[in-house]
């Protein structure tokens, strides 16, 4: 374990300090001008915060900053587990666990927390689909607790929905209580997809809506393959998701770096294709798959998969998105 640690540290001393936003090069498939990252976006810092060791978070898969208890963040393994979701602080410590009364976790994939009609809740999404073989997927809403500990609860409401032309695999979800919309970002299209259904209960299977694509996303390079001949290929594959607390910007994670897209001074994402106002490499992890936003909106949070898990803090300053706290954001 000391020696794992000590890797680890030496490995965020060296990537973290020098990390800069990426420049486009001849390894990137879909080249744009990259020179808005230099007017819009910087990094300012990162650091590896804890190493998570609990043996029972052994596969996190999604993660998500609490809005009823400040400082705290929920997380969720991936398949194989029961349908629970643990709070932990910013050391990596567990806090609290809460069990979703009489609901199967098929494939938890993400969680995302928000606030709705004055009460705050978590959804998380079973919607992983590695073979393509699911006509079917769920969203599972449940409030989160007051009380800190072992605690369970029924969900609040589930989402079933379907996508319109056949299964996809997704894993990477975000909410945005104010329009009322749930955001899912498929995993293995190329060009990413971003695709809506809408948050409030519903008494049938909805269909989910097609919004726009995510480029910008570099796809696996030769080297990628030569390094990991088994793995590289997946290095461009989205594993998780998260809405900026303004609602403006959207971050999505895969197992290279992080990507930052942001609305249209509408509030509307444009229509064929968005591109990252940020993009990031980031320094090794095991299995990258876990995103969320502070609540400062000014940075976010990644882990991993595999212990001893890191939990990463990444500062982002992008001009034009002021750093934005918690607030009702519901109808």
């Amino acid at each position: 374990m000391t020696r794992w640690i000590g890797i680890m540290l030496a490995l965020l001393s060296v990537s973290v300090v020098f990390a800069q936003p990426r420049k486009a090069d001849q390894d990137d498939p879909e080249p744009f001008d990259r020179s808005l990252l230099a007017l819009r976006g910087t990094l300012e810092s990162a650091s590896l915060v804890a190493l998570i060791t609990d043996p029972d978070l052994a596969e996190i898969s999604g993660i998500a900053a609490s809005r009823r208890h400040p400082g705290l963040f929920w997380v969720h393994n991936d398949s194989g587990d029961s349908a629970r979701l643990f709070a932990i602080d910013r050391h990596g410590k567990r806090q609290a666990s809460l069990r979703l009364q009489g609901v199967n976790s098929r494939d938890w994939e993400d969680v995302a927390a928000f606030r709705y009609r004055g009460h705050d809740y978590l959804l998380v999404a079973d919607t992983g689909d590695n073979g393509g073989v699911r006509h079917e997927l769920s969203l599972q809403v449940v409030e989160e607790p007051d009380a800190l500990g072992s605690t369970e609860a029924p969900a609040a409401w589930t989402i079933r929905f379907r996508w319109p032309d056949g299964p996809r695999d997704c894993e990477a979800v975000a909410v945005d209580a104010v329009e009322g919309y749930v955001y899912l970002v498929s995993k293995k299209r190329i060009p990413a997809e971003l695709w809506r259904v809408t948050l409030a209960p519903a008494d049938r299977v909805l269909v989910a809506e097609e919004v726009t694509t995510l480029g910008g996303i570099i796809q696996p390079t030769e080297r990628d393959l030569q390094l990991n001949p088994v793995y590289g290929r997946y290095r461009s594959q989205i594993t998780g998701a998260d809405l900026s607390p303004d609602r403006k910007r959207l971050v999505v994670l895969n197992y290279r770096g992080l990507y930052v897209f942001e609305r249209n001074a509408d509030g509307q994402w444009p229509a064929e294709r968005v591109e990252p106002v940020l993009s990031l490499d980031l320094p090794w992890l095991p299995q990258a798959e876990a995103i969320a936003f502070d609540p400062d909106g000014k940075s976010v949070w990644v882990s991993s998969e595999r212990l001893p898990a890191p939990l990463l803090h990444i500062v982002l300053e992008t001009a034009g998105a002021p750093a934005s706290g918690q607030h009702d954001t519901g109808h």
